[in-house]
């Protein structure tokens, strides 16, 4: 059985040929020719059934042959911002793997502590569309420019909102039972430090603006393993 190629494609429904760097990997990669079927998703809920019409070096163009509107698979959404680390390499597997799990939003946060000042939010996009095409995700994230934790935290904000942090003398609950208790419709932002953690004065300041402190458990992770451990407890409080 041949495999089904899915190309994301932003208002597919108003284009008639895929994307420069899509057509190439379509043309040049997958070798795909005129008559050939594809699957397109707008990552804004929808896949489309099409056939190629047009397959030559700088153009795949395609003709839509049915919509189908896909389901969530879970309630609310999730905005998870966070600390990157110093090896851009780590943030990047967590992005990937976020988004394979289900991620509505990512911002990543400029902390006192931050080793890293500069993301390259460019390359993130596309290490999130190829995940997003892999895992079959209709809905594809969104990811923010690097953003000082004052700004985010002060930002209106709907929903719940955490900050996990790893000092003792701040007393927190764990972030699992939290989400338990909750309507899982709610949108959940958390926020994840940087791998010095937050400072007690930036735990105090979101805590001020609303956030709640909480822990992610007994071991103490890395920034990735604390930001994927996240997502997937919002996804098993909130899953349809």
């Amino acid at each position: 059985m041949k495999e089904s190629r899915y190309f994301y494609v932003p208002n597919a429904t108003e284009l008639t040929q895929l994307p420069d760097e899509e057509g190439a990997h379509a043309v040049r990669v997958l070798r795909l020719k005129e008559g050939d079927e594809i699957f397109l998703m707008d990552g804004c809920g929808s896949f489309y059934q099409a056939e190629v019409t047009i397959a030559r070096q700088k153009c795949c163009a395609y003709h839509i042959i049915e919509t189908l509107p896909q389901q969530r698979t879970w309630r609310g959404r999730v905005h998870l911002a966070v600390a990157p680390t110093k090896m851009m390499e780590r943030m990047e597997w967590l992005a990937e793997k976020a988004t394979e799990l289900g991620l509505d939003e990512v911002t990543f946060l400029n902390c006192q502590f931050s080793e890293r000042k500069v993301v390259r939010t460019d390359r993130i996009g596309k290490i999130v569309v190829a995940a997003a095409k892999q895992s079959r995700k209709p809905w594809m994230p969104v990811v923010n420019e690097m953003t000082p934790f004052h700004d985010f935290v002060s930002q209106p904000r709907a929903g719940l909102r955490y900050i996990a942090h790893c000092y003792e003398e701040i007393e927190r609950r764990d972030l699992f039972e939290l989400l338990g208790e909750a309507c899982p419709d709610e949108e959940v932002t958390v926020l994840i430090g940087p791998e010095g953690d937050f400072s007690v004065d930036e735990v105090r300041l979101a805590m001020a603006h609303g956030f709640i402190p909480v822990s992610l458990g007994t071991s103490r992770l890395r920034t990735e393993t604390a930001a994927l451990s996240a997502v997937m407890m919002a996804h098993l409080t909130k899953r349809i």
